[in-house]
Order: structure tokens, then C-alpha cells, then sequence
């Protein structure tokens, strides 16, 4: 089924990865095609896409609201993949599974913040439900700064099932919880074969997907506020997960978007 994702950096980097189907890119009237806004055309017209100028009101009601930076485009669905796709990745490039596993979340800001981080610490894949739980939309997009055109996602009927199939593969399931009896996570050796493992926002992992997990961590807390928003704990896990294998593949960071 095909979409507008809107923005700079998801149209660009939708472009760049070649994942999705093209249709048409639309620019609003007065844009000046200078700077990346000129870098998104030319990335365009070299995938033959159509360019079509329109008012600004048009792309107001396709983005819904949202800061689409006066450019849509207009794609196929997302490409999922199965979770062997994610584990053959692994294998190809000589690495232990670094999987990112999402239990029912449902803001598309705080997945597409995770799609962002799990990109940047170079996890082989992320596997989410594909019921009761945010799919991979033009808001993801957007949050992910486009980070989610590159990721390998898969989408699943059953996460506990997965979760006990990635098992039987010798993939550790860790996840995240809170509680007075929980080790902290500087108590776990994360250079592992892994699955981390994120609860939903306020509610946390469901009683299943927990008691699916070979181990639980939490991250220590010595302020006044109980809890931290799922995104951020996920992304503090997944650069500790990340520090654990010696920062395996680093080249260099990026930052300014």
C-alpha cells in the first residue's frame, strides 16, 4: 500500500537505502531548491522519480500536521523481512545476533527514537508485533530520522514465539524491568548472542514476554522521578549492549541532524 513520508531526512535516506517502491515527490510552490532540499531532487530524478510542485496546503493534509519541511513522497509500504533475514545478516557479517526486540509499544516518537539509536549502534534487525503495537509509519519514519529506511524489521504474529524460535538459535533474550530484586545492568555481560527486550510505555513487558526472558536488567535510578521513558532506557541499553562487544564495527559518529 503506498504512503507519503515527509521530511527531509526520511525522504532522503528512503532514497539513499532504494528499499521502498517511488512514485512521485512533491515540493510545495515557493521552496527553493538549494541545499538539501536540492541534494533530495537530484537523489530523486537519478531514481527517475517524478517531481511535482503543489500548494503547501496539500502536503499540510497528507503529513497530517506534522513538520513535513515542505516535501512528501509518495512510496510503497515498508519492506519488512523474516527474523532469519535478521540472523543471516549476523552471520554474514561474522558477528553474534544483536537484535532489538519491541513488546507492544504504541508512540511512534519513542519507537522511531529507538529505530534511530538501534541504527547508530548497528543492531542486525528489529523484530516488533505486527498487532496492538505501532507499525512502521510515516511518524516512525520521521522520528527515526529516516534511520528506519536502512533497518531491517520485522514484523511478527506471535513476539513470544519469536522470541522462544531465536532461542532455540542460542539468541539470549534480555529484558528490561524494574523492581527491587532486578540486577542492574552493569551486572550482566551483554557480548553475547542477544535479543534486548523492551516493555511498552507505562505498562512495561507483558507477563509472557517476561517470563520468555532468560535475564533481567534494569538501569539503577538515584533521582527523584521513579521511571525514564522507554525510548531513553532502551537507548542507554542499547549503547551498553553496544560497549560490551568493544564497540564491534565502529568507523566514526555523525551528529547535527
Amino acid at each position: 500500500m503506498a504512503e507519503f513520508i515527509y521530511g527531509h531526512w526520511p525522504i532522503m535516506e528512503a532514497l539513499r537505502s532504494g528499499r521502498r517502491s517511488f512514485e512521485q515527490l512533491l515540493i510545495t510552490e515557493t521552496v527553493d531548491e538549494k541545499g538539501l532540499v536540492a541534494e533530495i531532487i537530484n537523489a530523486a530524478q537519478e531514481r527517475n522519480v517524478p517531481l511535482r510542485r503543489v500548494p503547501r496546503r496539500i502536503i499540510d493534509d497528507l503529513a497530517g500536521g506534522a513538520n513535513h519541511q515542505n516535501m512528501a513522497l509518495r512510496v510503497g509500504g515498508y519492506p519488512y523481512v523474516d527474523p532469519e533475514d535478521i540472523l543471516e545478516t549476523a552471520r554474514k557479517r561474522g558477528e553474534k545476533p544483536f537484535i532489538l526486540l519491541l513488546d507492544l509499544l504504541k508512540d511512534p516518537q519513542n519507537v522511531g527514537t529507538l529505530m534511530r539509536v538501534a541504527d547508530a549502534v548497528g543492531v542486525h534487525g528489529v523484530i516488533i508485533q505486527e498487532r496492538r503495537g505501532v507499525a512502521i509509519t510515516p511518524a516512525v519514519s520521521s522520528a527515526s530520522s529516516g534511520a528506519v529506511e536502512h533497518l531491517q524489521v520485522a514484523q511478527v504474529t506471535n513476539l513470544v514465539h519469536t522470541m522462544r524460535e531465536l532461542k532455540e538459535q542460542d539468541v539470549w533474550m534480555v529484558g528490561l524491568d524494574i523492581g527491587p530484586n532486578t540486577p542492574p545492568i552493569d551486572k550482566q555481560d551483554l557480548n553475547m548472542s542477544l535479543g534486548l527486550v523492551l516493555g511498552s510505555e507505562g505498562e512495561g513487558m507483558r507477563r509472557l514476554v517476561r517470563d520468555t526472558c532468560d535475564l533481567l536488567f534494569c538501569l539503577p535510578m538515584r533521582g527523584h522521578v521513579a521511571s525514564l521513558n522507554v525510548a531513553t532506557v532502551g537507548s542507554v541499553a542499547l549503547y551498553a549492549a553496544w560497549r560490551a562487544r568493544g564497540w564491534e564495527g565502529w568507523a566514526h559518529a555523525q551528529t547535527g541532524r
